[in-house]
C-alpha cells in the first residue's frame, strides 16, 4: 500500500475550463474521469445501503432480494467489481509504460490480492478475532480473491481470450449448477437449500452460506471483472467518444435483454451470482457507465460529480475506514444499547419516526465520510492499494 500527497496530482486538478456553460470542471487528465465518477457513485452506494440506523427499519429498495429477483441495492456489488475491470487496462498499460514487466505486473497483482483480503480479515475479526464463527469471504476478502483471478487472467491472455473465458465461467457455473447431483436433493435445484451452491458452502464455510455469495460463485464472479476489462479496453481505443459511448449503450441494453431472458431458466439471484445476474448487471452497468461518460467526456458537464470525484479517487479507503468506523459504533456500548442505536434513536428517529430517520441516519453517515474524504482530497492524498 502507498501513500501519495502530491500537490497538482495528475487525477484531478480543478481549473475552470468550461467556457459555454462557464461551470466549474477539471483540467484534462491520464485517468478516465467518468470511471472515477461511477466508482464514486457505486460506493457512496455501498456506504448509504450497509448503515441504516436500523436493520429493521430499511425502505425495501436498500435491502437485497431475499432470493431470486433483485433491488437497485443488488447492482452494487457487481458494479464495483465491473469497474474494477475497466480500470485495469487504464492502470496496467500506465505500468507497462513506466517499463514494469509482466512478473512485476503479477506480483503487483498477487500483493494488491493479499492486501484487500488482510484489509477484510481486520474488518470481519472484530471484535475478537476467533474466525472459528466467523464470516471469511466477506467484501473485501472476496475482492481480492476475484481480483487475482481476473488479473491473472488479464496479464496471460489476449483480449479476445478474455471474452471466450468471461463466457465460458458462466456456462461453467450453469453446468456446475444445472447438472452436478447434490447428496439428497438430486441436480438442478435452485432453491435456497438443495442447490450446488449451497452444498459447497455448507460443507466447506460451516454453514454460512446464508450471509454471503460464498465459494462456487467465485466462478462467475471472475466474468462480472472481465466484462470490465472488455469495456476497458473498447474505451482505450482510438476511436471517436461518440462511437464508444453508443456501443455502451447498445451492448448494456443487449446484456440487459440477454439476462432477462436467461433469468427464465437461472434466475437472477445475487447470492447465486447467477449467470443470467452477471449477464443482466454488466449490462445495467455499461449502460450508467455510459450516462457518466456522456456527460462528462462528451458533454464537459463535470461539476456535479466533484462529490463522486472526492468518492471514487478514495474508494478502498473510504470503504474500509467508514465500515471499521460503523463496527466500532456498534461495539461502544451506552446503557443497553451501542453508540449507534444512542445516535440513531436520539438524533434522527426521536423527530422523523423509524424508517425515516434509519435512512437519514444513513445518508448523514455518507455524508458524513463525504467530508472525511474532501480533506483527503483536497490535500492531495491518495491512498493507492
Amino acid at each position: 500500500m502507498t501513500l501519495l500527497t502530491i500537490n497538482g496530482h495528475r487525477t484531478m486538478n480543478l481549473v475552470d475550463t468550461k467556457g459555454d456553460s462557464g461551470s466549474e470542471t477539471f483540467a484534462k487528465s491520464t485517468r478516465l474521469l467518468s470511471l472515477d465518477v461511477f466508482r464514486g457513485i457505486t460506493i457512496a452506494g455501498m456506504i448509504l445501503v450497509n448503515n441504516p440506523g436500523s436493520w429493521s427499519s430499511v425502505y425495501p429498495a436498500l435491502e437485497h432480494a431475499e432470493w431470486n429477483g433483485w433491488t437497485p441495492t443488488d447492482l452494487i456489488y457487481p458494479f464495483f467489481l465491473f469497474i474494477i475491470g475497466v480500470a485495469m487496462p487504464y492502470s496496467f498499460s500506465r505500468r507497462l509504460e513506466r517499463g514494469a514487466t509482466k512478473p512485476k505486473l503479477f506480483l503487483h497483482v498477487l500483493v494488491r490480492s493479499l492486501i484487500l483480503f488482510a484489509l477484510g480479515m481486520i474488518l470481519t475479526g472484530l471484535p475478537d478475532y476467533n474466525f472459528s464463527h466467523k464470516l471469511i469471504l466477506d467484501v473485501l476478502q472476496r475482492i481480492g480473491i476475484i481480483y487475482f483471478f481476473a488479473g491473472t487472467i488479464f496479464l496471460v491472455t489476449s483480449v479476445a481470450c478474455q471474452a471466450v473465458v468471461a463466457i465460458a465461467c458462466l456456462i461453467l457455473y450453469w453446468m456446475l449448477m444445472m447438472l452436478v447431483p447434490v447428496p439428497g436433493y438430486g441436480a438442478g435445484m435452485l432453491t435456497p437449500v438443495g442447490n450446488l451452491w449451497w452444498y459447497v458452502d455448507s460443507v466447506l464455510l460451516r454453514g454460512w452460506h446464508y450471509h454471503a455469495e460464498g465459494i462456487l460463485s467465485l466462478i462467475p464472479s471472475i466474468s462480472t471483472v472481465l466484462a470490465g476489462t472488455l469495456t476497458g479496453h473498447w474505451l482505450r481505443t482510438s476511436r471517436n467518444p461518440h462511437e464508444k459511448v453508443s456501443a455502451l449503450f447498445v451492448f448494456g441494453n443487449i446484456a440487459m435483454v440477454l439476462g432477462a431472458i436467461l433469468d427464465m431458466w437461472f434466475p437472477i439471484n445475487k447470492l447465486l451470482w447467477s449467470s443470467s445476474y452477471v449477464v443482466f448487471t454488466a449490462g445495467f452497468a455499461l449502460n450508467l457507465l455510459g450516462v457518466c461518460y456522456w456527460l462528462i467526456e462528451i458533454k464537459g458537464y463535470k461539476r456535479w460529480a466533484l462529490p463522486f470525484v472526492v468518492f471514487g479517487t478514495n474508494a478502498i479507503t473510504v470503504f474500509f475506514l467508514s465500515s471499521l468506523t460503523a463496527r466500532i459504533l456498534e461495539l461502544i456500548k451506552i446503557g443497553q444499547g451501542s453508540l449507534k442505536s444512542f445516535l440513531y434513536t436520539n438524533m434522527f428517529a426521536s423527530w422523523a419516526g423509524n424508517l425515516n430517520g434509519s435512512l437519514f441516519y444513513a445518508i448523514a453517515y455518507v455524508l458524513l465520510w463525504l467530508g472525511v474524504m474532501a480533506i483527503f482530497y483536497k490535500k492531495r492524498i491518495f491512498i493507492k492499494i
